[in-house]
C-alpha cells in the first residue's frame, strides 16, 4: 500500500471514530443532569478527559512495543463497547462507566498521531498532523448533526447503536485495510498508567518537555472558550441553541479547512516554527476580542481567526514534537502530549466557569494572556535554538 492510501485509511480511521463519538454530544448534557443533577453532571464530564490523561501514553507506550496497527484496533473495539452501552444507560452510574470506557478508547489518538508520524517525511510531516486534526473537527461537525437527527427520531436507543455501529465499520475498515507502519519496534519499552513517571522522564529533553507546556497553555486557554461560549452567544447575542450549533459547526468546519488545505502550504512558505508563532499570536488577539463586539458578523470574523489559528498551532506542535525523538519513542511522546493536552481540557473548563460567574468577558481576555504568555515562552526557546526542525 502506498503512502497516499495509508494516509487516507488513517484519516478515516480517526474521522469515523469522531463522528461515532460526536453522535452522543448533543444528548450527553441532558441526559447527565435527568439522571444526576447539575453537580454531578459536572463531575461525569470530567471522566473522559481524565481517562485520556492516564490512557493516551499507555496507548501510545504500547503502540512503540507492539505496532500501531494492534493498539488502534483494540482500543477501537473498546470505543464500540462503549458506544453499544449507552444505548441502555437508565442509571447515572451507567453513564460514568460509559464516560470512562468512551475516554480509555478515544485516547488511541496517539497511537494514530504516531501512525502518521511514521509515514510522513519531514517535508510533508506539518500537512499530515493537520489532515489528523481535520478528520477531528469534520468528526466533530457531522457527529452531533446525525446524532441530533436520531435522537429525534429514535432516542438513546438509536443514539447508541448508530454510533456503536459507526464505530464497528471503522473496525472492519481499519481491520482491513490499516496495515503496520513501525518497521522497528520498542520491546523495551514499559507499560502502566501512570503517566507522572514517564512524562517525567521526557521532559528531561528541554525540546520536548517545552512543547508539552506550549500544548498545555494552549489548549487550556481554547478551553475556557469552549466551556463557556456558548453562554456568551445566548445571553450577549440573543443565539438560541440552533443557532449556537450552527456557530460551533463553522468553527469546526473552518478548522478542518485550515488543517486539510492550507498548513501544507503554509509551511512550505514559513516552516513550523513561524507557523506557531503565529498561531499564537491570532488565537490569543481572536479569544480576547471575541466578547468585546456586539455584531454577529464581527463575531463570525473572529471566530474564523481563532480557526485558522488553532490550525496553525496544533499540527505545528505535533510536527515538531515528531522531529524531537526517534520513531521507537513517537508513540509514547504523542501519548504523553495527548495527556497534557486532556489536562488542560479539565484546568481550561474549572478556570472558564469561575471567571465567567465573575465577568462575561473574563475567560476571554484570561485566554489572551495565556496565549499571549505561551508567545513569549515559544520566542524564547526558539531563540536559544532549544528546538530542532
Amino acid at each position: 500500500m502506498n503512502n497516499t492510501a495509508r494516509i487516507l485509511v488513517i484519516w478515516l480511521t480517526v474521522f469515523i471514530d469522531l463522528i461515532g463519538f460526536g453522535i452522543i454530544i448533543p444528548v450527553l448534557p441532558d441526559l447527565a443532569v435527568n439522571l444526576g443533577g447539575s453537580e454531578q453532571s459536572i463531575a461525569v464530564a470530567a471522566l473522559y478527559p481524565l481517562m485520556n490523561f492516564f490512557f493516551a501514553p499507555f496507548w501510545g507506550r504500547l503502540s512503540d512495543r507492539y505496532g500501531r496497527r494492534p493498539i488502534i484496533l483494540i482500543s477501537v473495539l473498546i470505543t464500540a463497547i462503549s458506544q453499544f452501552w449507552f444505548a441502555f444507560i437508565t442509571a447515572f452510574w451507567m453513564l460514568a462507566i460509559q464516560r470512562s470506557i468512551a475516554g480509555i478508547g478515544s485516547a488511541n489518538i496517539s497511537a494514530a498521531n504516531a501512525y502518521m508520524a511514521d509515514i510522513s517525511t519531514k517535508e510533508n510531516r506539518a500537512k499530515n498532523m493537520g489532515l489528523i486534526g481535520a478528520a477531528f473537527g469534520l468528526g466533530f461537525i457531522f457527529g452531533p448533526l446525525i446524532g441530533g437527527f436520531v435522537m429525534h427520531k429514535y432516542g438513546i436507543f438509536g443514539v447508541g447503536m448508530v454510533s456503536g455501529g459507526f464505530s464497528v465499520l471503522n473496525l472492519i475498515l481499519a481491520f482491513i485495510f490499516l496495515g503496520e507502519s513501525l518497521k522497528e519496534k520498542n520491546k523495551e519499552v514499559s507499560g502502566g498508567f501512570n503517566p507522572i513517571v514517564p512524562l517525567i522522564k521526557a521532559m528531561k529533553n528541554r525540546a520536548v518537555g517545552s512543547l508539552f507546556f506550549i500544548n498545555l497553555l494552549f489548549i487550556a486557554a481554547f478551553a475556557l472558550m469552549q466551556v463557556t461560549v456558548a453562554l456568551l452567544w445566548e445571553e450577549h447575542f440573543d443565539l438560541n441553541k440552533k443557532e449556537v450549533g450552527m456557530m460551533f459547526g463553522f468553527l469546526g468546519l473552518t478548522t478542518a479547512i485550515v488543517q486539510s488545505g492550507l498548513v501544507g502550504r503554509l509551511n512550505k512558505r514559513m516552516g513550523e516554527k513561524r507557523l506557531l508563532k503565529m498561531g499564537l499570536a491570532i488565537m490569543g488577539i481572536s479569544l480576547a476580542t471575541l466578547p468585546l463586539t456586539s455584531s454577529i458578523y464581527l463575531e463570525l470574523l473572529i471566530i474564523s481567526g481563532i480557526s485558522f489559528a488553532y490550525g496553525c498551532i496544533s499540527p505545528s506542535v505535533l510536527s515538531l514534537l515528531s522531529g524531537q525523538v526517534s520513531a521507537r519513542e513517537q508513540g509514547n511522546v504523542m501519548g504523553l502530549n495527548q495527556s497534557m493536552g486532556s489536562l488542560g481540557r479539565v484546568l481550561g473548563p474549572i478556570l472558564g466557569g469561575v471567571l465567567y460567574a465573575w465577568d462575561f468577558r473574563a475567560p476571554y481576555l484570561g485566554s489572551g494572556l495565556i496565549l499571549l504568555f505561551a508567545l513569549w515562552f515559544t520566542f524564547d526557546i526558539l531563540r536559544k535554538n532549544i528546538i530542532k526542525e
